[in-house]
């Protein structure tokens, strides 16, 4: 069934590998429920959706694509969901859910059309580089406010509205500034920081679930970790929290809502594109990344992609179609976005080369199930410098860019700082497009446009107009 022989590999092999992939990314399931908790999710609930989700994508990759790469909830899909999905456009957690569901049906139907290949040849190579490094200054920035490493000086001449309450909304003038290194939370992610950066330069296996667990040790004699756990009550309250959550999405405060007005629909239209492209170029970066270095792949594989022939038959095409099936089921069980990890390639380098490998890390997740309790445990201190180092990670594409051509820098700029700075992954690639569009204009290059482009930026701006309109009136 895996043709073991076939890809130069053993039982042996694949049962280390798929320990190795476990153990390299089983931290996510802890991180995801202190991201997407903040939206007022159950946070036990997300924990188990996390690993339903990606046990279901891990197996389906593993059976049907025969590749050792896992799936799981995506850092920067987490930090979009929260952050610019629920506190920037003020949806419900229950909308984002039905955002996310919306997502995977674009992706599986650009997937299953092969449209793919078309967007992805309609995006230039300096943004999508630019969109793959603004995700890690978005990632990395609130990993920074999250560990407590930056304040705001806030004075009452700044805010445009709100003041006084919960929700305030300020101009320009609302200033960073560093944080006083004198409370506990922040000396603890301080610390979780350092350990973290030694056990990756260290290449320590596991480093980002052992960071964790130190730092949340390390946490309760600062009395900044809890230690309060009841393991039976706690237990049951996760399937509690879980069925309050799977198909939460489809409810009343969920998908029927999204369509309302012209507003919300541009706005949830804007929002699915901008995510599903964001997905398909993880995937595809992931896979062809970390395929072509370790020859997973084939050339016929790479040459049938290219070519955009029919059918599912490379494994290829059924790893982009399993990726794209999960973050559907993602949207109906109750989680964020999935993605192929790149901490895959740590079982690959252990030697896994086909789906047997993803059995086993699949079988590793569903054990995880068990360690529920400990979800209320860990403190954000022990997460966030998982986040900067992945951002920091992540932020290597920037040097695809060739910045010394004014041309090619102006829209890749804007479009990852605007992903930092606005809170927004949709933002940012409104803001690059755009900004592409018009530099093409400018030097009389505009027959260079793809058409996607076009239609996708006049999309933006048409919500850009709505919204500026809204908060107007």
């Amino acid at each position: 069934m895996f043709q073991l022989e076939k890809y130069h590999t053993n039982v042996r092999t694949e049962i280390i590998a798929g320990i190795t992939t476990f153990l390299s990314m089983v931290y996510i399931f802890f991180l995801n429920p202190q991201i997407l908790g903040q939206t007022g999710m159950p946070k036990q609930g997300i924990f188990l959706a996390s690993i339903i989700v990606s046990t279901i994508g891990t197996l389906f990759m593993g059976l049907f694509a025969n590749l050792p790469f896992a799936l799981a909830p995506g850092i920067g899909m987490q930090a979009y969901f929260t952050y610019t999905i629920v506190f920037g456009f003020h949806f419900k957690w229950q909308q984002a859910l039905a955002v996310v569901f919306l997502v995977g049906v674009f992706d599986l139907v650009i997937t299953l059309s092969h449209g793919r290949r078309a967007i992805v040849k309609a995006i230039p190579e300096e943004l999508k580089a630019a969109i793959a490094g603004g995700i890690g200054l978005f990632v990395a920035y609130i990993g920074l406010k999250n560990a407590g490493f930056i304040n705001f000086i806030i004075d009452k001449a700044n805010i445009i509205t709100g003041w006084g309450t919960p929700s305030m909304v300020g101009n320009g003038g609302v200033t960073p500034e560093m944080a006083n290194f004198n409370q506990p939370a922040v000396i603890l992610s301080l610390l979780g920081v350092l350990i973290l950066i030694v056990l990756l330069l260290r290449k320590v296996p596991g480093a980002f679930l052992i960071s964790m667990i130190v730092t949340t040790i390390i946490g309760i004699p600062m009395g900044v970790t809890s230690t309060h756990i009841e393991w039976t009550q706690s237990l049951s309250q996760t399937f509690s929290q879980f069925s309050k959550l799977i198909f939460s999405g489809f409810g009343g405060q969920g998908m029927p809502t999204l369509f309302n007005n012209w507003h919300d629909f541009l706005l949830t239209l804007a929002t699915v594109f901008a995510m599903g492209l964001t997905g398909l170029f993880d995937a595809i970066g992931t896979l062809l990344g970390i395929g072509e270095q370790t020859q997973i792949f084939t050339a016929a594989d790479q040459k049938e992609f290219a070519e955009n022939k029919s059918g599912f038959k490379t494994r290829m095409d059924r790893a982009l179609l399993a990726d794209t099936v999960t973050t559907t089921a993602a949207g109906v069980l109750g989680t964020s976005n999935t993605t192929t990890f790149i901490e895959s390639a740590s079982g690959i380098a252990a030697g896994g080369r086909t789906g047997l490998s993803n059995i086993v890390t699949a079988i590793g997740f569903l054990l995880t199930i068990f360690l529920a309790p400990f979800v209320s445990v860990i403190p954000t201190s022990a997460t966030a410098p998982i986040l900067i180092v992945v951002g920091i990670s992540m932020m290597g594409e920037l040097k695809k860019v060739q910045w010394d051509d004014f041309e090619v820098a102006v829209p890749s700029f804007f479009t990852s700082i605007f992903m930092a700075l606005s809170y927004s992954i949709s933002y940012g690639i409104a803001a690059g497009f755009i900004f592409y569009i018009l530099v093409k204009i400018t030097v009389g290059k505009f027959k260079q446009i793809n058409p996607v482009i076009l239609i996708i930026s006049l999309m933006f701006l048409v919500n850009f107009i709505l919204i500026a309109f809204r908060f107007a009136s």
